[in-house]
């Protein structure tokens, strides 16, 4: 509209109504026009917004046509490329010339807003405005006074005895800072509310009311993140420091509290009638005063590490002073990127650390609930990251009307790369989940402690299965991620699907043994052969199952080495841990024992095994005599026999044998052991003979040996 009336302005008015008075509302607008602030508002607009141009233009014929241009040289640039370059710095000198030319404009700009000021209060008077802007911003401060005197700090009781305040306790503490916050900013809103305020002042009202809330929910925040992430640990130590925490808490504050007011003030220049190279004016130099904290906090900040980089310091100057610059020139984009490199890593850092000491505290809203832990950190950085996802994508000038129904490949791009990020956000959430559900699966069904059999059973099959079924979920989760990704960009994933089901075939082909191991694999859980804890033996591989993977079984031998074995080539497997076990003692006794005393003495030594509580838990049948398994040659052969949990048998049989030793010993019972008896009664004539033959043998063989020939038979 500021356009079509500078053009009605410039063109001359036709001479038959030269002496007809222009309306009142035309003499209105060249008085407008004339005020130096539309001057130079037009002058700023006329190289980017041309006057209108002829509603119609008579067609060129197609014999004068422009001819198409040629393309450029390999090495050159496009007319394309040029067109964008000269559009960038037209931007930047465009800017440049608005804000320059509004230093000029700017005195008469304060004295049109004053005169407007004073047409605006002159009704109420300056003392009803004063009074009510002062109530505006005191109404907050003192409804929390009154609250923190009605409610006082609440005190918490330990279990020794001993009474503390609300702040060394994190949950209260919590809702402590949280509930007087909310009580300023509903006390701020009532003034806003309750008077009537004129146009201008209204809007001023509005954005002081909106700083003044943002002031203090900063503030009660920041206090909030200080107390959770200076939380100590069980040993003591702390994440970050307590005077780290509060001169970061005190410039953070700061810097958004003169940001917010600032604001607030350049809002209310539009309605002043400000012009906007004014309001770039004036922020731009606000703005010095953001740089000036900035560059305060780099080089006061705390030393990292008990010493602090004077290299880092002057980078961050320069970056901060770079980015001041780029704000300066208009290119937001940057600007923004910028401000993320920094801003972003640091927000996602304290979030976490707040997050991960809200479930360490006491009492917490997430402690000891793992799910509401994960779900409450993860979705935090979702949230994070994608509000400055957006935030770029609108910076970019793409609003959520056109991200979701543009249709040129940069709204597509744009749009793409915004849900993309989304998509990796939820994945990333799902991931986390899953794997804190399965993580604390696998913590509660702990093998150890006092279980039933049937209890440490579905514990050994969950060790079991869970670590498998979490590394296939992560990696299905990552596909349909990437794929959801790829397809958002507008990359056709369906030539992808079948490229990899063709890749698939041909790696299965190639690598036929893994495919074996894993087939394999699948089976012997399907078949619940054997699960973590559970001593084995397949051929030459015997241990103590550790651990899985997908394609093969790690088996602990008693004796130490540790042995991986591929499910293809394990085979048959033979189970040491399931149900029970029979183990089978086998003793000779002599053939004068007292048999039927001999079932006796073992059958009290069962007894025994019985009643001792370390062995009972474990015994199923208690130690028997079988009977006679055989008449040998040198004993009678007797068979024990007991069944015991699977794994506890040979603790149990030590001690009974020990225990037989002894019992057989008291009641005179003899194991029997192959002798050896040699008698020499009618024999010694032979023995003489054989040791006479023996010696002439030997003085033959050494006369044989003097004379070299062979001995005589």
């Amino acid at each position: 509209m500021m356009t079509s009336w500078g053009a009605v302005a410039q063109t001359p008015p036709a001479a038959s109504t030269a002496t007809v008075p222009p309306p009142a509302e035309v003499r209105q607008i060249f008085e407008l026009m004339e005020k130096p602030a539309v001057k130079q508002w037009m002058a700023t607009q006329a190289p980017t917004q041309p006057l209108a141009q002829p509603a119609a233009q008579p067609s060129a014929p197609a014999s004068t046509a422009a001819p198409a241009q040629p393309a450029a040289p390999a090495g050159e640039m496009s007319g394309e490329q040029m067109s964008v370059l000269a559009e960038f710095l037209g931007h930047t000198r465009t800017h440049f010339n608005l804000v320059s030319g509004a230093a000029m404009t700017l005195p008469d700009e304060v004295e049109n807003a004053s005169e407007i000021v004073e047409r605006e209060v002159q009704p109420s008077g300056w003392a009803v405005v004063s009074f009510e802007l002062l109530a505006l911003f005191l109404a907050g401060a003192v409804a929390e006074v009154v609250f923190r005197m009605i409610v006082p700090r609440p005190r918490i009781k330990q279990e020794d005895g001993a009474v503390t305040t609300v702040a060394h306790h994190a949950a209260t503490n919590l809702s402590y800072r949280v509930v007087p916050a909310l009580v300023f900013c509903i006390a701020t809103l009532v003034p806003l509310v309750l008077f009537n305020w004129p146009p201008i002042t209204q809007s001023l009202a509005i954005a002081v009311a909106i700083a003044l809330i943002v002031s203090r929910v900063t503030i009660s925040v920041g206090r909030i993140l200080v107390s959770l992430v200076t939380l100590p640990h069980a040993d003591g130590a702390r994440d970050v420091s307590r005077e780290t925490a509060m001169f970061w808490f005190k410039r953070s504050c700061t810097f958004i509290i003169y940001f917010v007011f600032g604001w607030a003030l350049i809002q209310l220049l539009a309605p002043l009638g400000f012009s906007n190279g004014s309001r770039y004016l004036v922020a731009y130099v606000l703005g010095l005063g953001l740089l000036a904290i900035a560059t305060e906090a780099v080089w006061s900040r705390p030393a990292e590490g008990g010493h602090k980089s004077a290299t880092a310091s002057w980078m961050l100057t320069i970056y901060f002073v770079a980015l001041w610059l780029l704000w300066v020139a208009g290119f937001n984009l940057l600007l923004w990127i910028g401000i993320y490199l920094v801003l972003l890593p640091r927000v996602l850092r304290i979030s976490t650390l707040a997050v991960r000491s809200l479930d360490k505290a006491e009492a917490g809203f997430v402690a000891r609930k793992r799910i509401a832990a994960v779900l409450f950190d993860r979705g935090v950085r979702a949230i994070i990251i994608t509000i400055a996802a957006i935030w770029l994508g609108r910076i970019l000038g793409f609003a959520a009307d056109r991200m979701a129904a543009g249709e040129t490949m940069v709204d597509r791009i744009v749009r793409g790369s915004v849900g993309g990020i989304v998509i990796l956000l939820a994945a990333d959430l799902v991931w986390h989940l899953a794997r804190a559900y399965i993580n604390g699966r696998l913590a509660d069904s702990s093998l150890e402690g006092t279980i039933s059999d049937d209890e440490k059973a579905r514990r050994a099959r969950l060790q079991t299965l869970l670590p498998i079924f979490r590394n296939i979920l992560a990696v299905v989760i990552a596909v349909i991620a990437v794929l959801m990704v790829l397809s958002g960009l507008g990359v056709e994933i369906g030539p992808l699907i079948a490229g990899a089901g063709v890749v698939g075939v041909a790696v299965g082909f190639g690598a036929q043994t893994i495919v074996k191991d894993v087939i394999s694999g699948m089976f012997y859980l399907w078949d619940d052969a054997f699960r973590v804890g559970e001593y084995i033996e397949s051929g030459s591989h015997k241990g103590v199952v550790e651990a899985f993977s997908l394609r093969s079984v790690k088996l602990r031998h008693h004796r130490g080495p540790l042995t991986t074995v591929p499910f293809g080539t394990l085979g048959a497997v033979r189970n040491l841990n399931r149900d029970w076990t029979i183990d089978k003692i086998t003793l000779n006794v002599t053939y004068d024992t007292d048999l039927v005393l001999a079932k006796k003495v073992i059958k009290q030594i069962g007894q025994k095994l019985l009643d001792n509580p370390d062995y009972a838990p474990h015994i199923i049948e208690t130690l028997k005599m079988k009977g006679v398994e055989q008449f040998g040659e040198f004993a009678i052969v007797i068979r024990l026999a007991m069944m015991t949990k699977p794994g506890e048998q040979f603790v149990i049989r030590r001690n009974a044998l020990a225990m037989i030793r002894t019992a057989f010993k008291e009641n005179g019972i003899e194991f029997a052991v192959p002798t050896l008896q040699v008698s020499s009664e009618g024999h010694d004539a032979d023995a003489n003979a054989a040791a006479a033959r023996y010696a002439a043998q030997k003085t033959n063989q050494a006369a044989a040996a003097a004379a070299g020939t062979e001995p005589a038979a």
